[in-house]
């Protein structure tokens, strides 16, 4: 008696990412790629002496816009200078930036059980969120006492989303471009993680 071998069937995650889901993660590598290159926050100081305002721009590779003449104000009340911020996570986000969105590329490749490297790219937000957090809460309630003008200004959190001011400065912050594509990034990772893991269980 000969037996016929039957072909093994390929696994439902595999089945799921192979078709609109590598699509899906593909698109999201894409958009976090291009979120490593734009501002992620920006910040705009106005004031009567400044009725432009002076704006800075904060991405994974740095800080931009009217950095010198923001630190010049922020000296004298003894706030820290703007590239002082998030000394240790700029630097790593320089290079784990690319390292993720090199994970989501493979996992849009690779496919099933691989799928999971995309996973780290979904914290990408939420991290920067909560460090962006943090730092503003430091930097404005850890004056330099020595500064000129330290004794005029309490210290206060400076505001991440929305108006806020100190002195006779008035701002206004907001998430950027940069941020706004890697959130959509993370989202389209969970869903096509979603959608693979519906996938198996209803082949199951």
């Amino acid at each position: 008696m000969s037996y016929v071998s039957e072909a093994q069937p390929v696994p439902a995650p595999a089945l799921a990412l192979r078709a609109s889901g590598h699509r899906t993660l593909l698109l999201a590598a894409t958009l976090l790629t291009l979120s490593l290159f734009l501002p992620w926050w920006h910040m705009t100081m106005f004031a009567p002496q400044y009725p432009g305002g002076l704006s800075a721009a904060v991405g994974v590779f740095g800080v931009h816009g009217d950095v010198t003449e923001i630190n010049t104000l922020n000296h004298y009340i003894g706030f820290m200078p703007l590239e002082h911020v998030a000394p240790i996570e700029r630097r790593m986000g320089v290079v784990l930036g690319p390292v993720v969105a090199l994970l989501v590329f493979a996992a849009a490749f690779l496919g099933g059980r691989w799928s999971l490297l995309a996973l780290p790219a979904v914290a990408l937000p939420l991290f920067m969120i909560g460090d962006l957090a943090c730092w503003l809460w430091y930097a404005g309630n850890h004056l330099d006492p020595h500064a000129a003008l330290s004794a005029s200004v309490a210290p206060w959190t400076p505001h991440m989303l929305g108006p806020g001011g100190v002195g006779q400065f008035h701002t206004f912050a907001m998430f950027d471009i940069g941020f706004a594509l890697a959130a959509a990034a993370a989202a389209l990772i969970v869903w096509a993680l979603w959608r693979g893991c519906r996938g198996a269980v209803g082949q199951q």
